[in-house]
């Protein structure tokens, strides 16, 4: 069960952070003058795609868990 809850994590992580990047090169390639409110809206998208990082290192740290029981056992 364990397993399955972390590789969910890190799926969900990974298209997190390709939203990440398509977000940041639209940030990017928004001219200056552009309105106030579609940057505002990138910064919260993106503070929204930090928590998919968060949930890969979730991830990973539950997948390494589940290896040193494994070990163990």
């Amino acid at each position: 069960m364990f397993m399955q809850i972390a590789i969910g994590a890190i799926g969900i992580g990974i298209v997190l952070m390709v939203g990440y990047l398509v977000v940041a090169q639209v940030q990017a390639a928004l001219p200056e003058t552009e309105d106030v409110n579609v940057t505002s809206e990138l910064e919260a998208t993106q503070s929204t795609v930090f928590a998919g990082f968060g949930l890969i290192a979730v991830g990973i740290i539950v997948l390494a868990a589940f290896g040193l029981i494994n070990v163990f056992r």
